[in-house]
């Protein structure tokens, strides 16, 4: 900028100085322009007397330097610039093929962000696919290892080395993109665990016949919790009102268990103890406390523990929400 400006001062004192000695300022700029840029044509008009040929000079020398100046910044800048991005595509490629069991996130949103900042705490490496520019130079800003690219393209997928990778989050709020990206995803790695989000509930099934081991709802997801403070506010407090709490149903996730809050009702968990139950869930999970509406929660209830419609059961296991049909309609 500042050579630019300096360019433009010569430009327009030269200009100024050929007006004075009486050409019209059309013949003035013409002339200054053929004599910075050194093309070379025959003169405007001739170049008499010192004081013409002193500004002819001075442009001559000040004008083609900045034009020199300005083209050789121009070029550094441009240079520099590609220099940066084909360093960082081969540094982030690098990186990308260094990973081995490692988690792949497709879209850098809401729920993509939160993702990644959960597995940076919890020391999972993972590696973010988003084509958005801005959000990618976002992902970038933050220290996330960033793939700029398309994640339905299966291109995408193996650069991002899906066929290292031990999970894929496809958290796009596009549900065709998701299904897509899904049965991309498993013809490339048939051991992967992959998780799709899904906007309609009609969608969960699509996913899963395109191989997501789950399928996140987050609307769903939504209502369970509000219902959880509505109906059982202690136990939803005990389990997720501190970071003490969170902490341990990340540590819980760690070795593949889940904690969940759900409703008994009627037909299902309402009338059978808490031993049947279990039995009845063939070992996949354990009644680890009972909420009872207007009494204290009962932590670790005795086996033969009658369960009562509305009772709030906090159940841990190895995929706790895929047992809601035990719970009746209301869970």
């Amino acid at each position: 900028m500042a050579i630019a400006a300096f360019l433009l001062a010569v430009i327009v004192l030269a200009t100024f100085g050929y007006i004075v000695a009486g050409w019209s300022p059309s013949d003035a700029l013409y002339m200054v322009g053929l004599t910075i840029f050194t093309v070379g044509y025959e003169e405007v008009h001739p170049i008499h007397g010192l004081y013409l040929r002193t500004i002819t000079l001075g442009l001559m020398f000040l004008g083609c330097t900045g034009i020199i100046l300005l083209t050789g910044a121009m070029v550094q800048l441009f240079t520099a610039s590609e220099i940066r991005n084909l360093l960082g595509t081969n540094r982030v490629k690098h990186d990308i093929e260094k990973l081995s069991g490692h988690v792949i996130i497709c879209g850098f949103g809401r729920i993509g962000g939160m993702l990644a900042r959960e597995l940076k705490a919890g020391g999972a490496p993972f590696v973010i696919i988003e084509r958005a520019g801005e959000r990618s130079q976002q992902v970038r800003d933050l220290g996330y290892l960033c793939l700029p690219a398309d994640a339905t393209d299966e291109t995408a997928l193996v650069a991002a080395g899906i066929e290292r990778a031990r999970a894929l989050a496809t958290v796009l709020p596009d549900d065709a993109a998701n299904v897509f990206i899904t049965l991309s995803a498993r013809s490339l790695n048939k051991e992967l665990q992959i998780i799709s989000r899904g906007e309609a509930p009609t969608t969960e099934r699509k996913l899963v016949h395109a191989g997501a081991n789950r399928v996140i709802l987050p609307t769903h997801i939504g209502a369970e919790r509000i219902a959880e403070l509505i109906l059982h506010p202690v136990a939803a407090d005990l389990l997720r009102g501190s970071p003490y709490a969170r902490a341990a149903e990340r540590a819980l996730r760690q070795f593949g268990l889940e904690v969940e809050v759900v409703t008994a009702a009627e037909p299902g968990a309402a009338g059978m103890t808490v031993k049947e139950l279990e039995e009845r869930a063939a070992g996949a999970f354990l009644v680890a406390q009972l909420a009872r509406p207007g009494q204290d929660p009962l932590g670790g209830p005795p086996a033969d523990t009658r369960i009562e419609a509305g009772d709030g059961l906090v159940i841990v296991g190895r995929v706790a929400g895929s047992f809601a049909a035990l719970f009746g309609p209301a869970a």
